[in-house]
């Protein structure tokens, strides 16, 4: 199983860059680069755990999908879900939220956030391609993801 761990630390409070975290937010940073669409179970407005979460978007001409399941939710601390692809790709991914104390009561509050992804793809080929190329892109994308999130919670335009 490959797990790629990227963090950013992010010049808001941890309910703040939390509100990212909604059906209607998340696309505006998970998944912008693919116009990513989140279809959530009944049409609920917010996460909740056991919920199925339909993920679509195009990677060039062709529309890629994974359904996910909400597995952990604790506001402001963690957001986990746990997917699998058309394709067999399997895995989840894991936000963790972590307060940072200013050195003075005057400071701005800020967080850092941890995302994990990890993740297992099929047969010889599949395990081949993650050591060559899959891997590398998923730290890439993790790294823009959260550099979006950032620019978003931090009120600015992403980096």
């Amino acid at each position: 199983m490959a797990q790629i761990e990227t963090s950013v630390e992010i010049a808001a409070p941890a309910e703040l860059v939390f509100a990212f975290f909604v059906p209607q937010r998340m696309p505006y940073w998970y998944g912008a680069d693919m116009e990513a669409c989140l279809e959530v179970q009944g049409g609920a407005p917010d996460f909740a755990v056991s919920q199925k979460v339909r993920v679509t978007g195009h990677l060039g001409k062709r529309e890629v999908s994974h359904t996910s399941v909400v597995t952990a939710l604790q506001p402001a601390r963690v957001f986990e879900w746990r997917f699998e692809d058309r394709y067999g790709v399997k895995g989840l991914e894991r936000w963790e939220f972590e307060r940072l104390a200013g050195p003075t009561l005057e400071s701005a509050p800020r967080t850092i956030v941890r995302m994990r992804s990890a993740y297992t793809m099929p047969g010889l080929l599949g395990k081949a391609m993650d050591w060559l190329m899959t891997r590398h892109a998923v730290a890439k994308r993790n790294q823009d993801y959260l550099a979006r999130l950032k620019g978003y919670a931090e009120h600015g335009e992403p980096e």
